[in-house]
């Protein structure tokens, strides 16, 4: 049986928002995180969040898409998320703008470790991308997005987190935009994350543990 580890939110200050990754847990376990108080989720497939979001219809949830969102899926789904953490592509952005109802927080995810396997646009992008979209009243950008390496070098992780919160003062003394929020730190580096000035936390492992017999 797993159940939610309570003492991951002592090292977490109070204005900074753990978003449940819910992967690899489906609505049961969610119910359990709601009744300590998580009430932000984020699910990566538009499919089970569709699903997840239906069983549990009645909770007061607020609804996180951290995945790679496809065009094609837009439509399917986009008003069924509170924030979208997952901004790539001006395509993206144009078919959000054009099927949401509504204003959509997001985060530009940003490729702070240069892997190729990620998505997400170099930090040259950014601001030409920000000016490029300003005219989209369906899209709030909040904030960035970034995934550090996969590594143990914490030096390598907090250089690349650093590199979010260079971005954030270009685009302040460039645009004169503030961009507070940056969704960054999962289940392995979020303690770091936290100390380069991480908003949004989206943790899934972490909050789960083994129990002990």
């Amino acid at each position: 049986m797993r159940f939610y580890t309570k003492e991951v939110l002592k090292d977490i200050p109070s204005n900074v928002t753990v978003v449940a990754a819910t992967k690899y847990f489906g609505p049961k376990e969610m119910l359990e995180l709601f009744e300590t108080g998580i009430t932000n989720f984020g699910e990566n497939r538009v499919e089970a969040l569709l699903e997840k979001q239906e069983a549990l219809k009645d909770m007061p949830i607020t609804w996180h898409f951290i995945g790679t969102l496809q065009t094609k899926k837009v439509r399917k789904m986009i008003d069924a998320i509170d924030f979208l953490h997952s901004l790539n592509t001006f395509k993206l952005a144009e078919e959000i703008n054009k099927r949401r109802t509504s204003p959509l927080k997001c985060f530009i995810q940003v490729n702070i470790s240069s892997e190729i396997s990620k998505h997400g646009f170099e930090k040259d992008e950014i601001i030409p991308f920000l000016e490029s979209i300003k005219h989209f009243t369906n899209i709030k950008v909040i904030g960035l997005m970034g995934m550090a390496e996969l590594t143990e070098n914490e030096d390598i992780i907090s250089q690349e987190f650093q590199v979010l919160n260079d971005i954030q003062k270009e685009i302040r003394e460039t645009l004169n935009i503030d961009l507070k929020d940056l969704s960054i730190g999962m289940s392995n580096d979020y303690l770091i994350a936290i100390k380069h000035n991480g908003t949004y936390l989206r943790l899934g492992s972490v909050l789960f543990k083994k129990e002990v017999s």
